[in-house]
């Protein structure tokens, strides 16, 4: 199951993002994922929270997000929660192709997982292939 969170920058996505990944920390049987460009969110989520860096591992693109994933989902049955803050800063700002990573995450994920993104983006300007997952 895919979901978003957009608004324009500064309007509190981030936050929102924050207090839901805490508040799964003590309710999701499994294990949740916070993926992020730079250490923004590292010291307001829970350690119980497994954090990457997408820098890190070197993800600068939508394909190169989605094999990254794809390879945790399969390397770890037990994730049931992932979020991510700032997709566009990880994968660019085209959001065509944003529309197409979403659809081919909510194949991959189905309804065992959860991945819930933030978009720096009115909802306005976002093409139907995302706002579908608003």
């Amino acid at each position: 199951m895919i979901k978003i969170i957009t608004g324009k920058k500064g309007t509190g996505k981030t936050k929102v993002l924050i207090d839901q990944i805490n508040e799964a920390v003590k309710s999701t049987n499994g294990s949740l994922v916070c993926i992020e460009k730079g250490e923004a969110l590292r010291r307001s989520i829970s350690y119980k929270v497994r954090w990457c860096d997408a820098d890190q591992f070197a993800i600068a693109s939508f394909d190169a997000f989605y094999g990254f994933v794809a390879g945790m989902l399969a390397g770890n049955y037990d994730i049931k929660e992932v979020y991510v803050d700032g997709i566009l800063k990880i994968g660019g700002a085209d959001f065509d192709e944003l529309g197409i990573l979403l659809s081919k995450l909510d194949k991959l994920t189905g309804d065992d997982t959860k991945v819930v993104f933030t978009v720096s983006a009115d909802s306005a300007e976002l093409p139907a292939s995302v706002t579908k997952f608003i």
